[in-house]
């Protein structure tokens, strides 16, 4: 029983471990990595169906002209969040399927290995629901 309240305490600082790792986008065969960037949250682009297709797509969705030669693997999607053990708060997001992005999101686990991911320009949200693969 003492072995299972330390593992158990262990586990509890920043629950981290809980949204780390890889997660389905639900879009375009999508896989995002969520990992930890110094004290927050991050998250990149790690596969997708037009990566499978063509390693080296850009940006090209990207509002931004200047930033429209970087290359879609790697991208960074989800930087500075903070939070925990369920919710977390941080942004930017970014979306390069669309090549929207927000200066702000939440992240919020839900049952089953689903994650709400929502970013929100002025008065306009978008929520995705992704699933953890890894």
């Amino acid at each position: 029983m003492a072995v299972t309240a330390v593992a158990a305490w262990i586990a509890m600082p920043g629950m981290a471990a809980e949204i780390t790792g890889i997660w389905a986008t639900g879009s375009e065969g999508g896989r995002v990595e969520i990992y930890r960037c110094g004290s927050a949250l991050c998250g990149r682009v790690v596969d997708a169906a037009r990566l499978r297709a063509n390693p080296d797509l850009r940006d090209v969705r990207n509002a931004n002209p200047a930033l429209r030669g970087r290359k879609l693997k790697g991208l960074i999607v989800l930087k500075g969040f903070s939070g925990g053990p369920h919710e977390w708060k941080g942004g930017p997001v970014y979306d390069p399927e669309t090549g929207d992005g927000a200066k702000h999101g939440q992240l919020r686990l839900l049952p089953g290995g689903r994650l709400e991911l929502k970013g929100c320009v002025a008065f306009f949200c978008r929520t995705k629901i992704w699933t953890r693969i890894g």
